[in-house]
């Protein structure tokens, strides 16, 4: 892990952007820790960091409040990694079918999600073993939004992830559903009941299917970025009470 900047944001929270193996990355860490800090990784969308700082700073410094470390990293064939042509394809057909009002088929979903998530997990899993060697940082760790198909794998794969905060608005191919089954970690779901984007039985199907014996369902009305500033609150205290 290479450091390429570091500043103090007004509230005093420290950030620090960096690449690791050439992938960009963004670690905040609360600015009055007198001891390692527990880690949140946040999941980011897929569309590019540079995007969605706005929405990952203010989750950032919400969790610095209470105490946590959280980092960020790049996902494959978004931001200023590399293109992706096969990625690029998919969201293609994706676009396509929506526009034409037909149904998105097992394929769009399966070519769009699961080369991701097989691309992104190790990504995770690496960044996370340099993360958890700096001194300021310790565990346990917890995963917090993104695709909801890379968290369901490492939920699945990574033992040092110990609860997590799950967006269900992203379409989740059926493979998923089995691996679904071995989650066993605390879970705090998140679901917008009129999301234009997501699909709501499948993703009513995926929460009946985690293997989990806590898991918590929140659905609230309202489209996909209409989520209320108290689901916030609700997911921070999950945190609160799982990672300290």
């Amino acid at each position: 892990m290479h450091f390429t900047s570091d500043q103090h944001l007004d509230d005093g929270v420290r950030e620090r952007a960096f690449t690791l193996g050439g992938i960009p990355g963004i670690l905040w860490t609360p600015a009055s820790a007198s001891a390692p800090t527990p880690l949140i990784l946040l999941g980011p969308p897929p569309l590019g960091l540079g995007k969605v700082y706005p929405r990952l700073v203010a989750r950032a410094r919400h969790a610095a409040a209470d105490g946590f470390a959280t980092a960020t990293i790049e996902l494959p064939g978004s931001g200023e990694r590399p293109r992706w042509p096969a990625a690029e394809q998919a969201r293609a057909e994706l676009r396509r079918a929506l526009k034409a009002g037909e149904p998105v088929s097992d394929e769009i979903i399966d070519a769009l999600i699961l080369p991701l998530v097989d691309k992104a997990v190790p990504e995770w899993r690496a960044a996370l073993d340099d993360l958890l060697a700096l001194p300021e940082i310790s565990g346990p760790v917890g995963y917090s939004g993104g695709v909801i198909s890379i968290g369901v794998r490492l939920a699945v794969v990574e033992p040092r992830i110990v609860a997590a905060g799950l967006f269900a608005g992203s379409f989740v191919p059926r493979a998923m559903f089995e691996e679904a089954r071995r989650v066993t970690i605390p879970l705090h779901v998140l679901l917008q009941w009129d999301d234009e984007g997501n699909d709501r039985r499948a993703a009513l199907d995926l929460f009946d299917a985690f293997g989990s014996q806590e898991k918590s369902l929140h659905a609230h009305l309202g489209g996909h970025t209409g989520v209320p500033q108290y689901a916030g609150e609700a997911a921070a205290q999950f945190f609160t009470r799982h990672l300290k």
